[in-house]
C-alpha cells in the first residue's frame, strides 16, 4: 500500500509539512507497513515558498520589509539552487498573520512589503519569479507593491497616495515609467488560488474583505475605490483587467500585477506547485491520496489545494480523502470535483482557540481513525 499525503497548511495553526507529518503519524499507528510519501502543498498562499524551494533544491533568503501596517519586519523569499528562479510569498510580507485581529483594517493596510520582496529577489539575479498571492491582509489593489517598485500613484497635488485601500480614492495620476526596469526582463508567474474578479459581489472586497477586518460599510468603500483604480488603469494604460479571473485575489494584488508588469501571467497556484514538486511521478501508483486545508467550503472548488490535488490524482483513478480543520455546510460540493470522502479534525463543540491549540492532537486522531476504517476494509 502506498499513501501520498499532500495537504495545504491549516492557517494560523499548522504548516503543510506539520499537517502531512501528523497524518503520517496517525496512519502509521494503524498501517505501519504502508509506504508513505509526504508532499507538503500550497496554492499561492503560505507554504508556497517552502514547497517549491524544497523541490528546486534551493534556499530561503531572509530580508527586512514593510508589513501591512507600515512597520519593518523580517520576511523571506526562496531562491532555486541555480539562482535563476525566486519564489515570493506575498503573505511573508503582507500576510494577515502580521496584523493582530484587533488592528485588522484593509482601509489602512498596504502591499508595499510585497514589492520590496520582489525587488530583493531581483537583486539576487532572479530571471524568473513565482509570486504566490494568497493570505493577504490588504485590499489596496497592489498599489503599495507598485509604489515599492518605483511606480508613481499620485494624488491631485502630485504626491504619492498614502498606504491602504482608503487612499485609492485620492488617486488621480498613474505613471509607471519609472518602475524597476528589471521587471520587464523577468518571467513572472503569479500563483493565484482564487478566480474572483476585482470588484462587485464576487470581488476582492465583498468576498475576502471581512476576514481582513472589513465591515459592511467598509466593503462598499473598498469596492468603490478599487473601481476608481480600475477606471484610471483603463484610461491611462488602456488595460481592461477588472473582470480577469484572479484579478480580485489578495485584495486586488492580482489586478495590480497584471497592470504593472507586462510579462506577468496569472496561473493556478496549486498547478504551479504540482508541476514543481513533480506530483504526477509520485501519485501514479498510489493506493490513496490524502489532502486537506484549514477549512473546506464553497471557495475550495475555486483553485484551492484539495481540488488541484484531487484533479491530479483522478487522472490515475486514485481515491482521494480530504482532512480539514473545519467543514462548512457547503463542503459537500467538493465531492463533485474528485474528493471521495471528507473529515473534520474537530471532535465536537470547541472554541476556535481550542481548535487551533489542539490541532496536532486532533489531526493525529482523525488520521488514525481514517486508517482504521481502511484496515477494516482490508480485513474483509
Amino acid at each position: 500500500m502506498k499513501i501520498v499525503i499532500a495537504p495545504d497548511s491549516f492557517k494560523e495553526s499548522l504548516t503543510a509539512l506539520e499537517v502531512a507529518s501528523l497524518i503520517e503519524k496517525g496512519f502509521k499507528e494503524v498501517l505501519p507497513d504502508a509506504e508513505y510519501i509526504k508532499i507538503p502543498m500550497a496554492d499561492g498562499g503560505e507554504g508556497t515558498v517552502q514547497s517549491i524551494v524544497d523541490a528546486l533544491n534551493g534556499n530561503i533568503i531572509e530580508c527586512q520589509v514593510t508589513d501591512p501596517l507600515g512597520n519593518k519586519v523580517p520576511a523571506f523569499f526562496g531562491l532555486s539552487g541555480d539562482g535563476q528562479t525566486a519564489v515570493v510569498e506575498m503573505a511573508a510580507a503582507s500576510g494577515l498573520h502580521h496584523v493582530p485581529p484587533e488592528r485588522r483594517n484593509p482601509l489602512l493596510t498596504t502591499s508595499y512589503g510585497t514589492g520590496e520582496l520582489i525587488s530583493a529577489a531581483l537583486d539576487c539575479g532572479a530571471k524568473h519569479i513565482i509570486l504566490g498571492i494568497g493570505g493577504s491582509a490588504t485590499n489596496d489593489g497592489g498599489a503599495g507593491m507598485i509604489q515599492a517598485l518605483g511606480g508613481k500613484l499620485l494624488n491631485s497635488k502630485g504626491q504619492q497616495i498614502e498606504f491602504g485601500g482608503a487612499s485609492l480614492l485620492d488617486l488621480s495620476t498613474i505613471d509607471l515609467t519609472m518602475i524597476d526596469e528589471r521587471i520587464h526582463k523577468t518571467k513572472i508567474e503569479v500563483a493565484c488560488d482564487v478566480d474572483n474578479p476585482l470588484t462587485g459581489p464576487s470581488g476582492a472586497s465583498a468576498i475576502f474583505g471581512p476576514q481582513k477586518g472589513a465591515t459592511a460599510e467598509t466593503i462598499k468603500i473598498l469596492d468603490k475605490n478599487l473601481e476608481h483604480f480600475a477606471d484610471l488603469i483603463e484610461t491611462t494604460l488602456k488595460l481592461k483587467l477588472r473582470n480577469t479571473p484572479g484579478a480580485g485575489a489578495a485584495g486586488g494584488l492580482g489586478f495590480g500585477v497584471l497592470a504593472a508588469f507586462s510579462s506577468a501571467k496569472l496561473k493556478s497556484g496549486v498547478d504551479i506547485v504540482l508541476e514543481k514538486v513533480d506530483f504526477d511521478k509520485h501519485v501514479k501508483n498510489a493506493t490513496f491520496v490524502i489532502t486537506g486545508e484549514g477549512k473546506i467550503d464553497s471557495q475550495t472548488i475555486h483553485g484551492k489545494t484539495p481540488i488541484g490535488v484531487a484533479r491530479a490524482a483522478k487522472k490515475y483513478n486514485i481515491p482521494v480523502i480530504a482532512i480539514a480543520g473545519a467543514l462548512s455546510n457547503e463542503s459537500e460540493v467538493v465531492k463533485d470535483y474528485g474528493i471521495d470522502a471528507l473529515f473534520s479534525i474537530v471532535p465536537g463543540a470547541v472554541t476556535i482557540a481550542q481548535a487551533l491549540d489542539q490541532a496536532e492532537i486532533y489531526t493525529t486522531i482523525t488520521a488514525r481513525n481514517i486508517a482504521s476504517i481502511i484496515k477494516l476494509d482490508l480485513l474483509k
